[in-house]
């Protein structure tokens, strides 16, 4: 049975900081635990000025660094486990450390992309005077942060850290990798998308949607036949990228990520509990099937709510309707990448099937790399109504038939 902390005369706040961390960490730490150390705190110094603090912060969140973690892998962790107010605050820490360390002008261009997401630098007083909340409850999402940040498991390298970062990178210095993405499709992509999702008509926004599902299709396989027939290495240019799965029903989301994924030629791994899935393919690939989930999820998340509207529904339903909405939504991403390969191989005739086969041994060989102890997850069992109402919205998605997409210029 534990004992509520009771301080001494005068406690001293760097001890008192050490004590809350510890107690933090115990499996099952309550806010009973907890209060007396961040009450303490709060009064002796309500500002989050104790000397120290900030570096401490900033130390647990470096620290990830080289254990394969990136700055959105750590805000959105923290957001989950503990409160969005927390992420904040690990923002406004990631930051500052980027500051400090010029990532601008060191990192690799997605993590710089990163951190250009997050709110603007304000550092832990800033945080802390945007919070409103009194000054014992600030302290106790920074013990949280600080009980939780070392514990993180080790994920994937998938950029390099700071250790492996230039001293300086001059514009234009980064390589280009073999698929670079087309900004030009990208922007029809997201332009039907987006028309795709504003509309009110299911007809529309089928029809919007089916044409951007044939212009991935179709800009990837003409992608892979001239990487080939410019004898292009596509193992050097696969990538993998975390996308973040937010609850309720993030296991259930993975699997429309993954139906999303495996039908534009990249694989999924999904990390776990931490809400995070981890995606390879080459990099246009991974733009379109970002775009395309993204769009997706917004849909069947709308229609979810739908299917509630006609009384409350149980998380078992909401679950079996995620499920099904995405295994629905996989067969007809799948039959319009048929199509799409139907109509390339009217142009590129036998060259098409070893350029496919090509891109995806390299996939496949850079999975293992990442992932060599894969394990299959286990599959649980769903609401039935719940399961054929998410079929029946995944009929009514954005995606069907189109005409024919543009071809990459040669």
């Amino acid at each position: 049975m534990r004992t509520p902390w009771r301080p001494a005369a005068e406690p001293d706040p760097a001890e008192l900081l050490r004590a809350a961390v510890a107690a933090a960490r115990l499996p099952g730490a309550t806010a009973d635990l907890l209060d007396p150390l961040t009450t303490a705190l709060a009064a002796r110094h309500p500002a989050l000025d104790l000397p120290g603090v900030e570096q401490q912060l900033t130390a647990a969140v470096a620290g990830l660094w080289d254990r394969g973690w990136q700055p959105a892998d750590v805000v959105h962790v923290v957001g989950r486990r503990t409160s969005r107010r927390a992420a904040r605050l690990v923002a406004a820490v990631v930051r500052s450390e980027a500051a400090a360390s010029g990532a601008a002008d060191r990192a690799p261009r997605p993590w710089v992309e990163q951190l250009d997401a997050l709110p603007p630098a304000v550092g832990v007083p800033g945080w802390r005077a945007g919070t409103r909340v009194e000054a014992g409850t600030a302290w106790a999402d920074v013990v949280r942060v600080l009980a939780l940040l070392p514990t993180l498991p080790p994920l994937e390298r998938l950029l390099p850290g700071p250790a492996g970062w230039p001293a300086h990178r001059r514009a234009g210095e980064e390589p280009v990798r073999s698929g670079p993405v087309d900004e030009r499709v990208l922007g029809r992509v997201r332009a039907l998308l987006a028309k795709a999702e504003r509309t009110d008509f299911p007809e529309e926004a089928d029809a919007l949607a089916g044409k951007a599902q044939e212009l991935v299709s179709r800009y990837a396989i003409d992608a892979a036949v001239l990487a080939g027939e410019q004898a292009l290495d596509l193992g050097a240019g696969v990538v993998a990228r975390r996308l973040h799965l937010d609850d309720p029903f993030a296991t259930a989301k993975s699997q429309l990520l993954h139906a999303v994924a495996a039908a534009n030629g990249c694989r999924v791994v999904r990390l776990g509990d931490l809400g995070m899935a981890t995606v390879v393919g080459l990099p246009t690939d991974l733009e379109l099937v970002d775009l395309l989930f993204t769009s997706l999820l917004l849909q069947a998340t709308r229609a979810l709510a739908d299917a509630g509207r006609g009384g409350p529904r149980s998380a078992v339903f909401g679950r079996g309707f995620l499920l099904a909405y995405a295994g629905r939504i996989g067969e007809r991403l799948t039959a319009a990448g048929e199509r799409a390969a139907t109509a390339a191989a009217a142009e590129h005739g036998g060259a098409l099937v070893p350029a496919l086969a090509r891109r995806d041994a390299a996939v496949e060989h850079r999975l293992t790399e990442l992932f060599p102890r894969l394990r299959a997850a286990r599959r649980r069992a769903v609401d039935p109504a719940g399961w054929w109402a998410g079929r029946a919205a995944a009929d009514r998605a954005d995606l069907g038939s189109g005409p024919a997409a543009p071809r990459l210029g040669r």
